[in-house]
């Protein structure tokens, strides 16, 4: 893997469609800045969540075509595409032909029958699914309040529940039951591991290097278990889609939001994959609003000494994470890191509606740090000097605000809508011409181009409190980060 910078967007962030990304890249001001390029999967056949909720992974034509991958590659930029393991959308061929043929289908063991799979683990209600025994569902992880099914009419009305971990919405029409969700998918199915070989395939044929695993620490349902990273299946799952990956010459990017404290990134990092440094973003902030580099410097001697191999990020499509942070930073710092980015407008998620458990706050990223150039700049700095490949947000980099406008029009459950404002091609051009951009550019393809960020290359991160000092060092040359993280001033000695 190359640890050039990748640039995070959908196919429509900038200009409106993929092409106009392609026609952005070859500006001069992108020359060597990008090496990567993490395309979200609205790119693909979806309906919800903004790509998430895959019908299938064709092309999505008036939004990316394959010329505009091959223009990509042409430019010596490799691809970050995903795979959503864990579910795919109620439109979807295989969900549309078990509503409309039952347990006749092809695809009746493709998703999750709930009453199926507790089978003597529970009672039958008068609704028609089985609630399961209390001792066997009490530490269950849950996204969403209740059991997690979606009652599915077949055409004959027979009604069955299936397994349903995220989103869900029923509603009549012209007196027919209409659905949108996202269905698990059955991971014991040999249908489900064909339609696993087929993507990968797919999603290889389009140029992707690396593949982002979504949500694949649910795909594992076990009775009694958690339902999230069971073990052992959730490492015998990974191991035999490595080996359809091999065939394709695919790396993967397991993606998981856990705490700190619980390890579990570690555990990815030690079965040899990348993972993503989810840490990052909230420790960046953390050191610009205290002015003290020591949480920073202590993580970033960790991924080193444990040779982990690390995406990172300052802002995504997703939010800024907060979670993880438990067990990393005291819990009194990461509350004033709420507080702080919620005064600046963000806004605050808690998981599957629990008080208390902070999954992320939703804002750009430089709003977050109160829309000061300096800050924005520093963190941008101190990202490109950390260990790992530096994942770019598009909206970071043209300094985007929080776009609380989105939100509303949004409606219920629009909160990640505040950091995904699409900018015209007029508002690329014109926000190229600020230095806040401008200067994040240089940054980038010093990252890309200087012979210091090189495999065999070591790093060295000094700090005395607000001051902070980090240092590459390989065969051939040296360059070394210097920032005081009081008055957000550094610079680069070549």
């Amino acid at each position: 893997m190359n640890r050039g910078t990748m640039l995070n967007a959908y196919p429509d962030s900038m200009g409106g469609k993929l092409s106009d990304i392609v026609e952005i890249l070859k500006k001069e001001e992108f020359k060597d800045a990008i090496q990567s390029f993490y395309i979200l999967p609205s790119m693909f056949h979806t309906d919800l969540d903004r790509g998430f909720s895959v019908q299938d992974y064709d092309l999505e034509e008036s939004l990316a075509t394959r010329e505009d991958l091959q223009n990509l590659m042409d430019m010596g930029i490799d691809l970050k595409l995903d795979f959503i393991l864990n579910h795919a959308s109620v439109l979807s061929p295989q969900f549309q032909d078990l509503i409309k043929n039952g347990t006749s289908s092809k695809y009746a063991d493709f998703f999750i029958n709930w009453n199926a799979f507790w089978e003597g683990c529970g009672t039958m209600t008068e609704e028609g699914y089985i609630q399961p025994e209390e001792e066997l569902i009490k530490d269950m992880f849950f996204r969403k309040p209740g059991l997690p099914i979606l009652m599915l009419e077949f055409s004959d009305g027979t009604k069955v529940p299936y397994w349903n971990t995220f989103y869900q919405k029923v509603w009549e029409e012209k007196g027919e039951t209409k659905y949108l969700g996202q269905m698990d998918l059955n991971i014991r199915s040999e249908l489900v591991w064909e339609f696993y070989d087929e993507t990968l395939k797919k999603l290889s044929s389009y140029g992707a290097a690396i593949v982002r695993l979504d949500a694949f620490a649910y795909a594992s349902k076990e009775v009694g278990k958690k339902n999230f990273f069971n073990e052992p299946q959730t490492w015998e799952i990974l191991k035999r889609l490595q080996k359809i990956a091999d065939k394709y010459e695919l790396s993967f990017l397991p993606e998981i939001h856990a705490s700190y404290g619980e390890g579990r990134y570690e555990q990815v990092a030690k079965e040899g994959y990348m993972t993503y440094d989810f840490f990052l973003p909230g420790l960046m902030i953390d050191a610009l609003e205290s002015g003290d580099g020591s949480h920073l410097k202590n993580w970033a001697e960790e991924i080193c000494t444990k040779k982990f191999s690390v995406v990172n990020m300052l802002g995504c499509h997703d939010g800024i994470p907060l979670l993880d942070l438990k067990g990393l930073l005291p819990d009194e710092r990461i509350q004033n890191l709420i507080d702080t980015v919620v005064s600046r407008g963000g806004y605050v998620k808690d998981l599957h509606g629990a008080k208390n458990v902070y999954y992320q706050v939703n804002a750009t990223y430089y709003s977050a740090l109160g829309e000061d150039d300096k800050k924005m700049l520093l963190a941008r700095a101190i990202q490109m000097f950390m260990p790992g490949k530096p994942q770019v947000w598009y909206l970071d980099l043209f300094a985007g605000v929080n776009d609380h406008e989105a939100v509303k029009r949004a409606g219920e459950g629009g909160h990640k809508e505040i950091n995904r404002t699409n900018l015209s091609l007029t508002e690329v051009n014109e926000r190229l011409k600020k230095p806040v951009v401008q200067k994040q550019l240089e940054l980038m393809r010093l990252r890309n181009t200087h012979p210091a960020f090189s495999e065999d290359a070591t790093m060295d991160f000094a700090s005395n409190g607000k001051n902070i000092e980090i240092t590459w060092a390989g065969k051939q040359a040296s360059v070394t980060l210097k920032a005081n993280l009081k008055t957000y001033d550094y610079e680069v000695v070549l």
